[in-house]
């Protein structure tokens, strides 16, 4: 059987605020924490990236993070109906939120959801903060991405316009889709669960960790997977934080590991 191991870490980045929330809520075992060798044997993980400044975004992805987690994911269940439950929760949350303070109209935020259980992982997102499965020394992204980058990327493959300016359009990081309390345009959900092997590590991120390419994650995650989550999210956030974009923006990742149990 698998255990679960986790880390968590975080940069504001070039900015002087935090909009970016993430939460873990461990099942039944020693512990969620891979400094001590030990692990769970179901775990929930949530990742959101708010928008709407300062004040809304913060709270919007703190919202979305605490509802999610909030909203019980037995993974021994149908997980897929619960990701899906807990994702209409979270948007709901927001909703109300903004009916209380109209102020805080326009606040929203990205979501990633993640259930880790015997079955492997499974998993609910909405925007276009990224999911990663690395395995092998390869790197495979498993959501989808609901902002314009992938048009612009397909419209620099067609040689419609350069690499350069498809990585530098400012609309890159416009939303098709997000949590605003409406109704939601997209939402990606796994169809079934993916199953995970030991030595395999499962990346949840905000969209801040794309200063860095794919080929750089993966490097990073090989040159650390022995160490285990908590040093392979430190070097992340450091790969990224090296690059010192002038314009950075806040990047939190969450990585899990299976092991034997």
């Amino acid at each position: 059987m698998l255990t679960y191991e986790s880390a968590q870490a975080t940069s504001k980045g070039a900015r002087n605020y935090q909009e970016d929330a993430a939460g873990l809520r461990p099942g039944p075992a020693s512990s969620a924490n891979g400094d001590d060798g030990r692990g769970t044997s179901s775990l929930v993980a949530v990742l959101a990236d708010g928008m709407g400044g300062h004040t809304g975004g913060a709270l919007a992805s703190r919202t979305v993070c605490e509802c999610f987690l909030a909203t019980s994911v037995d993974v021994l269940s149908d997980v897929k109906a619960q990701l899906k439950g807990a994702l209409v929760a979270a948007n709901r949350a927001i909703a109300e939120k903004v009916e209380v303070n109209s102020h805080l109209s326009g606040m929203g935020s990205t979501l990633i959801g993640a259930a880790f259980g015997r079955e492997g992982l499974e998993w609910v997102s909405v925007g276009d903060s990224p999911l990663y499965l690395f395995r092998r020394g390869e790197i495979a992204l498993l959501n989808e991405d609901h902002s314009l980058a992938p048009a612009l990327d397909q419209m620099a493959a067609e040689g419609r316009m350069s690499a350069e300016a498809a990585r530098n359009d400012p609309r890159r990081h416009m939303l098709h889709s997000a949590l605003t309390g409406e109704a939601l345009e997209l939402v990606d959900i796994s169809k079934k669960p993916l199953p995970l092997e030991p030595g395999d590590y499962v990346v949840l991120a905000s969209d801040g960790i794309h200063t860095i390419d794919d080929a750089e994650i993966s490097r990073v995650i090989a040159a650390y997977a022995e160490d285990g989550p908590n040093a392979v999210a430190r070097a992340l956030i450091r790969a990224v934080e090296q690059v010192r974009d002038p314009h950075q923006d806040n990047i939190t990742v969450i990585v899990v590991r299976p092991r034997e149990g």
